[in-house]
């Protein structure tokens, strides 16, 4: 990249008022994406509107500190934080044994606080891990083992993993769920050719126009009581205006299983492969070269204390946003003054209470939409990733398809009566653990990966790591943001 086309480089500072806009456009670009995981894991854990609000309104609270963190403390780079879409299967593997199971077998009919209380402790001690990591500079060596072949299929199965948040969520109201669909990707493939807001907001603008037209039909009395595209402001009215108490732990002492630490272990793992290549994204968009290995070391030990913060503020594990690393290049600003200014605003957000409301009343059919766009573009970027690997090498094919496979079918054998079967079997301390990665589609991949990637011979070329920025995603990646 050309550094003196760079508007606004590292160290400088906009006047106020341009950074607040500047900053805002950050938060604009990430909102979708970070909204979009508390939407979905709320219904699973048997959250109430308002509950949802909460989460929500956490959700944004703890993506703000992280931001701050990162800009200020960690990287140093002018990297959004949110909620990474790496967590999602390891927090359904805590959601589904935890909440939904029946009170005669063990789980707590549906009580999401209790979920959360699991989730916070898993969070908090794989947060102490990552940032062990990062601070003692093991990162640069975990990276040696870590190829294109390894990294491409765990990515895939982020999005594949959760094909059944997609079509059955969107089948609550198919002709809204269309709708949003279709919106979101006539902004983002044909809109956004002619229009910078349309390239910069498509999944925004869609589902705000999505909710505005349910909106007018609910007011209208076309959409009536009970049915699924029903705009509600039930929560908005409870929500408190400002959080007071329940801005610490609002959720209750954290929980700890063992069986769960180790699910959300493999969720850090994959937000660690995603931010490692962000930096070098982000450092070359904002003019600033190669990042150097302290930094890389300090943004993933910043990471690591972020989530851990995460726990205590009653949010999910936080990543670098690859959308907003493209929002970077796009629009040539590249001063961590804008994001820390975009921090502040998320930490604001979060701790008015009627924000997170608004948000929780977005439809499910648009939900649906949503996700059913979004989860296959992540599969997307991972065959992206992958495919920086020689993909006419047979070796890669067989190793990077094995992995993509058993990640899908090991959690399906794991879920049916003969995988627990199997679990019954063993000590209760290890079916546990081993029943939390088999039902984990990315731990799954990730172990056979680096084991029949690392034990195979091949050369570096051959496993695309030839280049140091093999992992760099290209601006506009999603946030696996992530």
């Amino acid at each position: 990249m050309d550094h003196s086309s760079v508007i606004y480089g590292l160290d400088d500072r906009p006047p106020l008022g341009r950074a607040v806009v500047l900053g805002l456009q950050h938060v604009l670009t990430m909102f979708g994406s970070t909204v979009a995981v508390p939407l979905l894991l709320a219904p699973q854990m048997g959250m109430s509107p308002t509950d949802t609000a909460l989460l929500i309104s956490s959700v944004m609270l703890c993506s703000g500190v992280a931001t701050l963190l990162q800009s200020t403390l960690g990287s140093r780079l002018p990297i959004i934080q949110g909620v990474s879409f790496s967590f999602l299967a390891a927090f359904t593997t805590v959601i589904i044994p935890t909440v939904l199971a029946p009170a005669s077998e063990g789980g707590f009919a549906g009580d999401g606080g209790l979920c959360m209380q699991y989730i916070a402790g898993a969070v908090i001690l794989g947060a102490l891990v990552e940032a062990a990591i990062g601070f003692s500079g093991l990162m640069g060596q975990v990276r040696k083992i870590l190829s294109p072949v390894v990294v491409g299929p765990v990515i895939m199965l982020i999005g594949l993993a959760l094909y059944q948040a997609g079509a059955p969520v969107a089948a609550s109201h198919w002709p809204t769920s269309l709708l949003t669909m279709a919106m979101i990707i006539g902004f983002s493939l044909v809109a956004a050719r002619h229009s910078l807001v349309f390239r910069l907001f498509p999944m925004l603008l869609a589902i705000l126009a999505a909710v505005g037209l349910c909106g007018l039909l609910t007011a209208t009395g076309v959409y009536g009581e009970g049915h699924p595209a029903r705009v509600s402001i039930d929560a908005v009215n409870n929500a408190e205006w400002v959080r007071t108490t329940s801005v610490i732990l609002p959720w209750g002492i954290p929980r700890f299983s063992g069986a769960f630490i180790v699910a959300v272990l493999a969720g850090y793992l994959a937000s660690m492969i995603e931010s490692f290549g962000d930096y070098h994204a982000c450092s070359h968009m904002a003019g600033g070269g190669d990042p150097t290995p302290r930094q890389i070391s300090r943004g993933i030990g910043f990471e690591g204390v972020a989530c851990a913060l995460t726990g205590v503020l009653g949010g999910f594990s936080s990543t670098s946003y690859s959308e907003n690393v493209g929002l970077v290049g796009l629009t040539k600003v590249g001063s961590r003054y804008v994001v820390q200014v975009a921090g502040g605003m998320l930490v604001l957000l979060g701790l008015f209470g009627k924000f997170g409301a608004v948000a929780a009343a977005i439809p499910q059919p648009v939900v649906g939409g949503l996700y059913c766009v979004m989860f296959g573009l992540i599969s997307a970027v991972g065959v992206r990733q992958f495919a920086k690997a020689d993909l006419d090498s047979d070796r890669n094919l067989l190793i990077g398809g094995f992995a993509v496979f058993m990640g899908l079918s090991v959690p399906a054998y794991f879920g049916s009566d003969a995988g627990s079967a199997m679990l019954a079997e063993l000590p209760q301390g290890v079916a546990a653990v081993v029943g939390a990665i088999g039902r984990t589609g990315m731990a799954v991949a990730a172990i056979l990966g680096i084991a029949l990637d690392n034990l195979i011979p091949g050369t570096k070329e051959e496993r695309g790591l030839h280049d140091p920025g093999v992992l760099v995603p290209e601006a506009g990646d999603v946030g696996e943001g992530e």
